[in-house]
């Protein structure tokens, strides 16, 4: 059997196949409601057959979200629609998953078609925080620099967040530490100027992730898997390294979370990031050498591709995006060229 489509359990869930859908934002919703388009847009990856569909940064809370239009899960109310959805995916034998996201000093912008830049609170944009006064563009406005009750409050947000998504039904969650957004906002020295228990040392930047997994555990059952993404490296001096990556899994393995899901960049907006097919591979085959889980992402285009990543031990999952945009039925084409006999949904065995 190919690597690709062999099947990986991890505490309570066994995934089918090592394909996931990434997490990639839909800028869809109103005041963070799923919707139609959610349910199509991740029911057909799941019946398109890859084992794990992670839904978009969820944000935890209104400010914590990148758009007006971003998912939410900051209320009760939230829960229904996504509940739908959920058991859509299972009903396709893939497993749910969410990605639990913060913004920080990159929220309040406006959607991309309309130009991503940040909105002012006279257009519908909002005040931002961050670990430090520091925008992220020049031209953005200064965010907040959080005091130790609005620290608590992103604690507490993501905890909320984390048993309304168990509510939900999910089996998985991401926590999005990555992509310059406010957990790794913190961890960056480029981003964190603070002097106190939350700056300055590598030990203090990394504690706000530390305690929001604190608190997600304290809700979420230790049976079901926790994964967290990183920006591997900042593509910057003076920023986020491999190295640093490398130190933080060893601590994370120790706190119970079960996979790192390998990404980088985001933080710094003029870091010189050498793009290309699987140019962040490295990073996860690093990373998985600590002993932990890792998946890995980014301009991954093809069966053969995956399949000599996962034979080459550099990653343990591998996570479409942009591919799974282009064609949902990828998973079943790549069983079909590696030579894998994969069930197909019932209503479709007609053109297998």
């Amino acid at each position: 059997m190919s690597k690709l489509f062999s099947p990986l359990r991890i505490k309570n869930i066994t995934l089918k196949n090592r394909i996931v859908m990434s997490p990639m934002c839909q800028y869809s919703s109103t005041d963070g409601f799923s919707n139609d388009w959610h349910l199509i847009h991740l029911g057909s990856r799941a019946s398109g057959g890859a084992g794990l569909i992670i839904a978009e940064a969820t944000a935890v809370s209104p400010e914590g979200r990148i758009t007006p239009s971003d998912l939410g899960i900051w209320k009760d109310e939230h829960i229904s629609g996504l509940k739908k959805i959920v058991s859509f995916i299972h009903q396709q034998g893939s497993v749910a998953g969410i990605q639990l996201a913060h913004a920080g000093r990159k929220a309040s912008c406006a959607v991309p078609l309309e130009g991503g830049k940040q909105l002012n609170v006279k257009n519908g944009g909002w005040q931002t925080v961050a670990p430090s006064d520091l925008p992220f563009l020049a031209e953005d406005r200064t965010p907040e620099s959080l005091n130790k009750e609005g620290i608590n409050k992103v604690i507490s947000d993501f905890k909320a967040a984390s048993s309304r998504a168990l509510t939900a039904g999910f089996k998985v969650i991401e926590i999005h530490s990555a992509h310059g957004y406010l957990l790794q906002e913190f961890l960056s020295p480029l981003s964190n100027h603070r002097t106190d228990e939350y700056g300055g040392s590598f030990e203090n930047r990394i504690r706000l992730l530390q305690k929001v997994i604190d608190g997600i555990k304290s809700v979420w059952p230790a049976e079901n898997p926790l994964f967290v993404r990183l920006s591997s490296t900042e593509w910057t001096d003076g920023g986020w390294t491999i190295d640093d990556s490398i130190k933080l899994a060893c601590i994370l393995k120790g706190l119970g979370v079960d996979l790192i899901d390998c990404s980088s960049g985001g933080n710094i907006y003029n870091a010189k990031i050498p793009v290309g097919p699987g140019y962040q591979v490295p990073f996860s085959e690093a990373i998985r050498k600590t002993g932990v889980l890792t998946g890995t992402v980014g301009f991954i285009t093809s069966a053969t591709q995956a399949e000599s990543i996962l034979q080459g031990g550099k990653a343990d999952l591998v996570l479409l995006g942009r591919e799974l945009l282009r064609n949902p039925y990828f998973p079943l084409n790549a069983a079909h060229e590696l030579g894998e006999d994969v069930p197909w949904p019932v209503q479709y065995l007609r053109a297998k």
